[in-house]
């Protein structure tokens, strides 16, 4: 990909007559050379290198100090002089030819796992209805039909995950499991808590009757999830191939990002509308579930894409930051139960009774979810996220 048109590694005349200009130490791309030969003998095309230098802190504005106008002129010079490393099994016409998708699961067979935990989930909720309609006989029913269920759920998730557009590669932080565990955990038990402490009392005792439909929706939402974490792996890929500088890509991605964003705020808001329709809910119990529902969904996805691409740290203080505030919710308003302390939880009495206990999960996470939007903008529209 150079300047001439050429294929990616071949040596052009303006190349050959650019490095001839550059004897020795008059050479100022020599030592970046030298600094990240690795780098360089491992790539199979020059968009590597250059995902690699902008990972390194190498900007348009730093390439400039080596005489080329942007990182990617920069690249494919580096991409050029570096012999390919011998032992890293990669032929000169598979160097020539861009990166797949992160996904190199076929296709098919991470679509129909994604779509595994909304299947599970939905099944679980019916047996859990009949076990409840179930007679005296059987009082043990419920809970050992609700402990099967999640665990079931929960092997449904790891299988969905383990591969396809949303697979982690490598480490990541175990502390975003917990997080996640406290946000699914509140969907259940928050209402219900939060009317206990800053209602008049209990509002029902089970948490089945409000958390079925959000809970149901979010497990097959996983299925556009990772349609949307595939399409903005392969967009970025094709934007990567196409643009000519860091600033040209990241202007290109971030619509991308976005559009895919709002794409899933609407699959999600379809389907908790539609599972509130099959499955009810209680209403009083809240605020509209869709719109905590919708809120939850786009949080989680952006900590996953955000993990996906190489910044778990973030996804995790979102997750937290997310959780903090529940939880700030929940003490707050058990405090304010307290005598003498009531104006502690009047904030949180306050939004409860105007919009519901669902308000609190609802602000929770729509904050949470629009700082993680605002850093993803930012990292995910850079080159060294997709490669």
């Amino acid at each position: 990909m150079s300047d001439t048109g050429t294929p990616d590694g071949a040596s052009t005349p303006v190349l050959t007559t650019r490095l001839a200009r550059r004897p020795g130490p008059a050479d100022p791309v020599k030592t970046l050379m030298h600094s990240h030969r690795e780098l360089c003998e491992h790539a199979v095309d020059p968009l590597e290198i250059a995902a690699g230098l902008e990972a390194h802190g190498v900007t348009d504005r730093a390439a400039a100090r080596f005489r080329h106008r942007d990182v990617f002129s920069l690249a494919e010079e580096l991409y050029a002089r570096v012999p390919r490393s011998a032992d890293g099994g990669r032929d000169t016409a598979e160097a020539t030819t861009p990166h797949p998708a992160r996904s190199t699961d076929p296709r098919a067979g991470w679509a129909l796992r994604t779509l595994l935990p909304g299947a599970v989930c939905a099944t679980a909720v019916v047996a859990l209805r009949y076990a409840d309609g179930a007679d005296s006989a059987a009082g043990g029913l419920r809970p050992a039909t609700g402990l099967v269920g999640g665990v079931a759920l929960a092997v449904a998730l790891t299988v969905a995950l383990r591969r396809g557009p949303l697979r982690v590669e490598g480490h990541t932080a175990g502390v975003s499991r917990l997080w996640v565990c406290w946000l699914l955990a509140y969907v259940l038990y928050g209402d219900v808590l939060t009317h206990a402490t800053a209602g008049d009392g209990p509002h029902g005792t089970d948490p089945l009757a409000h958390a079925a439909a959000p809970l149901v929706a979010l497990a097959f939402a996983v299925a556009p999830a990772a349609w949307c974490a595939h399409l903005l792996a392969v967009q970025a890929r094709r934007r990567l191939a196409h643009s000519r500088s860091l600033a040209e890509f990241a202007s290109r991605t971030r619509p991308v990002l976005l559009g895919l964003l709002a794409l899933y705020a609407v699959a999600l808001a379809v389907l908790a509308v539609l599972a509130e329709l099959v499955l009810g809910g209680d209403r009083g119990a809240g605020t509209g579930h869709p719109v905590t529902t919708v809120a939850l969904g786009c949080l989680l996805l952006l900590a996953r894409l955000l993990t996906v691409h190489g910044f778990p740290g973030a996804a995790a203080t979102g997750l937290a930051t997310a959780c903090a505030v529940e939880a700030a919710a929940l003490l707050l308003t058990t405090a304010g139960r307290v005598p003498g302390f009531a104006s502690v939880s009047a904030p949180v009495r306050a939004l409860v009774e105007a919009w519901g206990a669902g308000a609190v999960p609802a602000l929770a996470c729509g904050a949470a979810a629009l700082g993680l939007l605002i850093h993803a903008t930012v990292a995910l529209s850079r080159a060294s996220a997709h490669t």
